[in-house]
């Protein structure tokens, strides 16, 4: 029987930073991801579609969802990652999309990721790299995955145009 203390503990983050398409593949080059999926978190709808989202005003975020071991990336790691990939910066958008539904947000599972995101986000705002951070740092809620084709897309993308 194995040993119940050697068995990896496996975690969960939420993180919005704009399309979840290019979040997701970030997160999935990161030693100790175990798994990503996309979705919506964060919105007023039940289990709402992509076209909900984009088209009808449901409040959720494009959302990527990480299932990653603690022992081997820790959660202030997938921050960095979080903050690195996209522009804190802007309200409602990244780059040429625009909406409440490309917002930039931490959705926390645990007090402790709560504290880790305020302060990594009050570090960044001090140091003077970035103009006013304006991300938002709520409790996760529920996740609702997103259609299958939208997963690993751009993995997805890139096999499928290597074979031209």
């Amino acid at each position: 029987m194995p040993d119940e203390t050697t068995t990896p503990s496996i975690e969960t983050a939420t993180f919005a930073a704009g399309c979840f398409w290019g979040v997701e593949a970030a997160f999935r080059q990161v030693k100790g991801v175990k798994a990503t999926a996309v979705g919506f978190m964060g919105g007023g709808r039940d289990n709402p579609s992509y076209e909900d989202v984009c088209y009808r005003d449901t409040g959720h975020a494009e959302a990527v969802q990480v299932e990653f071991d603690p022992a081997q990336v820790s959660y202030e790691d997938l921050l960095d990652v979080f903050w690195d990939n996209h522009d804190p910066t802007q309200l409602n958008r990244q780059g040429p999309d625009v909406g409440d539904q490309y917002r930039s947000a931490v959705f926390y599972h645990s007090p402790g990721q709560q504290a880790a995101a305020i302060a990594t986000k009050e570090r960044r705002d001090k140091s003077g790299a970035y103009g006013p951070i304006v991300t938002e740092i709520t409790a996760a809620t529920t996740f609702w995955k997103a259609e299958e084709y939208h997963q690993q897309n751009l993995e997805k993308r890139c096999l499928a145009t290597s074979h031209i």
